[in-house]
């Protein structure tokens, strides 16, 4: 373990320090905004807020949660821009399962594999 990743090492970044806030309708989701913030707590004009939307969808292995970034300036524009961050969230969940499908059925599978592995005895 190097020295770097001991507990005693471990620090905060004074220099990138966001305050959190959450907004929800008690429905179907919430909307998250990261502020940046100074060390001394006040707002930091240099730097941009960051949003992001979150909501369950139902499958029949249960809830799954989606989250999706929001290109928003405020809160009622992140709150109009909600719908179309979850259903980028889906297509690109969508496109992922695809393509994770595509490389399972290319996948050669050798006759070590079909039997749970490499069976490497050693006597």
């Amino acid at each position: 373990m190097s020295e770097e990743n001991t507990l005693e090492n471990i620090t905060i970044d004074g220099e990138n320090l966001w305050k959190e806030e959450n907004f929800t309708d008690l429905k179907v989701g919430s909307i998250r905004k990261l502020t940046p913030i100074k060390i001394d707590g006040a707002e930091d004009e240099s730097r941009q807020a960051s949003w992001s939307a979150t909501t369950n969808i139902m499958t029949p292995g249960g809830a799954l949660p989606i989250s999706g970034e929001i290109d928003a300036a405020n809160l009622e524009e992140a709150v109009e821009k909600f719908p179309e961050a979850i259903n980028t969230a889906i297509q690109k969940l969508q496109e992922d399962m695809v393509r994770m499908q595509q490389e399972q059925a290319n996948k050669i599978i050798t006759p070590d594999e079909l039997r749970g592995g490499k069976n490497d005895l050693i006597i």
